[in-house]
This record gives structure tokens, C-alpha cells and sequence, in this order.
């Protein structure tokens, strides 16, 4: 079957994982530990998150998991804020991490589109601060569908959010390509009956990404080329 659709995760995948997401963690942690270093590097730790290397490990929750998911780690070890606020937070210093783009992203996606294809993107962050990021490039406009977790569809690695951009967009799921650097964006992939293509801009090896990957790729920049070979 032709691709006729693209759906994207976001962070790993149009964005760089490391080049974004280490300050934001850093800064993440400081704040709720309020300045206190020696504990926000306990923080840091319960969520997979080296304060002093600026890392995350492979198993870090951050790195597929939502915000409700890593609000639910930490609310225990932050007895003054409600869950809610802890939300809040996260969702306020996620909005303002700057992305690092994994390759120049609008001729890369512009190219994309001239040649037909359908866009999307489906996170596990929240939906207003995937369209900050998008905005903050100025590729917003080039999709035709963004979901968070919060956005009514589910999470991944269900598959509601890829059947509902499949839907939005007329598109058969058998005919649309999920992008993603996670086992949860490859196994969401697969629930829902689309190709998977795995790339290599998040913190998974490609040998943890082949099993359920179609192809794994350096990065998105290689989809192109990949796609007219296929």
C-alpha cells in the first residue's frame, strides 16, 4: 500500500530529544524543589533524570510517558502541591522549553506536502504545549491534525490517537506511516495497522526500536528518500 499519511511523534522525533529536554528537566526539578539542589536531584532521580549530567536515562518516564504519568511519580514526594498544580507546572515549563529541531524542519515538511502527503502529530505531552512547540518553529500550519494525551483520543501506545488522525484525514490506516523514537510510538503503530518507521533523535537504540519498527533511520530527514524506494 502507498503512504498517503504521516503521523509524527514529537519530542525525539521532529525535535531533537537530549538538545530539548535536558533544560527542561534541570529546570523542572529546581523549580519544584525550590532552589534546593540536594533535592532536586532526588527528584530528578525518580523520574529518570541525572541533574548533574543533564541526562535521562533510557527508562526515563519522561521521555514516552505523560504528564499525568510523571505527575503521579512525583506527587508523592511533593506533599504541599495538588496533583493538578503539579500538572500545571510541568505543562507550564514544558510550553517553554526551547526545541532543538532534529533536521531544518519547514522545507522538510514542505516538501512533504508538496508531494501530497497528509501530516500529523501524536504525543503523550499535552496539547497545548505540542502547539507552543509547533508554533515556536513556525510549522504549525503545515499539519493537519496535533493530539496530546489530553486531547479526548488516549494515549500512546494505544492507537487512538493514530486512528483518529487516520480518520480526520480520510486516510486508511494501512496507507499512513507513524514516526516515532519510542516503543510506545512503533507498538501504537502497529495497534493501529499502519507502517512504523523508528528514528534514532530520542534516547532508544536502534536495536531496541527494530523489532517493532518497518524501518529505523537516523532521522526524519531520511524518510523521503526511504519512501521513494518503497
Amino acid at each position: 500500500m502507498p503512504i498517503d499519511a504521516i503521523l509524527f511523534d514529537k519530542d525525539g522525533t521532529l525535535f531533537d530529544f537530549a538538545n530539548t529536554w535536558g533544560a527542561f528537566g534541570r529546570n523542572m526539578v529546581l523549580r519544584l524543589a525550590g532552589g534546593d539542589h540536594a533535592r532536586a536531584a532526588e527528584l530528578g532521580r525518580l523520574i529518570g533524570f541525572d541533574l548533574e549530567q543533564v541526562t535521562y536515562s533510557e527508562d526515563s518516564i519522561v521521555i514516552a510517558g505523560t504528564v499525568e504519568e510523571i505527575a503521579e511519580v512525583l506527587a508523592p514526594h511533593l506533599p504541599d502541591m495538588t496533583q493538578d498544580e503539579l500538572i500545571d507546572v510541568l505543562n507550564a515549563e514544558s510550553a517553554a522549553a526551547p526545541q532543538a529541531q532534529a533536521v531544518p524542519l519547514d522545507p522538510f515538511l514542505d516538501k512533504l506536502r508538496q508531494a501530497g502527503l497528509k501530516l500529523g502529530v501524536a504525543t503523550n505531552d499535552g496539547e497545548m504545549p505540542a502547539l507552543q512547540h509547533l508554533a515556536s518553529v513556525g510549522i504549525r500550519d503545515h499539519f493537519d491534525f496535533v493530539a496530546g494525551y489530553d486531547s479526548g483520543h488516549g494515549f500512546k501506545p494505544g492507537p487512538g490517537q493514530l486512528l483518529a488522525f487516520a480518520a480526520h484525514v480520510g486516510v486508511d490506516p494501512e496507507q499512513v506511516a507513524m514516526v516515532g523514537d519510542s516503543l510506545h510510538d512503533l507498538q501504537a503503530g502497529r495497534a493501529a495497522g499502519m507502517t512504523t518507521i523508528g528514528v534514532l533523535t530520542g534516547l532508544a537504540p536502534a536495536e531496541a526500536l527494530a523489532p517493532m519498527a518497518d524501518v529505523v533511520l537516523p532521522d526524519i530527514g531520511h524518510i523521503p528518500d526511504w519512501l521513494s524506494k518503497n
